[in-house]
């Protein structure tokens, strides 16, 4: 997925999720360079990032609030019941996105082919730079002393400094 990069980072009982704030139109175009990618839902209890399309993912954060609700904050079981809906459901199958969702306990990636993936090692990053946040974060986080925050941030400077849809206008939330 081309125009984005949401990298999330668990270290020390600490989750961040930094995302750029560039939104590219086709191969050619920069639109905006301060999109907030990065947001709080359910009570500012869970942090979410999304890459894709922006108005799809939207959505799906929205259908994501909806199943904390249902499920009293349960971020594992809503992310769930949100990937069985997105991959059973006509409509929703079309949209073009992946969401970083994480609270206080848990870190997940959910995509639209019905997988809620927990990260081993405390990492976890999409959109068109994510290898390259991925690989940073990692690497920081085995050798450095930075926190979570920190290294979620230094790792979309570097994805931004080598991937074309991705800049250094950065939204940090952290839980």
């Amino acid at each position: 997925m081309n125009g984005t990069t949401i990298v999330a980072i668990r270290k020390d009982g600490k989750t961040a999720i930094s995302g750029d704030g560039q939104i590219t139109f086709g191969n050619t175009t920069i639109m905006k360079n301060t999109a907030k990618k990065v947001r709080r839902i359910y009570n500012n209890n869970v942090i979410v990032g999304f890459a894709g399309s922006v108005a799809d993912a939207l959505t799906l954060a929205e259908i994501l609030e909806e199943k904390l609700e249902q499920y009293s904050g349960n971020l594992k079981r809503a992310a769930v019941e949100l990937a069985r809906e997105w991959r059973r459901d006509k409509v929703l199958r079309r949209l073009e996105a992946l969401l970083i969702a994480a609270d206080k306990e848990n870190l997940l990636l959910i995509s639209g082919n019905g997988e809620v993936i927990e990260p081993e090692e405390g990492v976890i990053a999409i959109g068109s730079g994510g290898n390259y946040a991925l690989a940073s974060g990692k690497a920081l986080i085995k050798h450095s002393n930075l926190t979570a925050e920190e290294i979620a941030k230094e790792s979309i400077v570097i994805a931004s400094s080598i991937c074309i849809y991705t800049n250094n206008h950065i939204t940090t939330e952290v839980i």
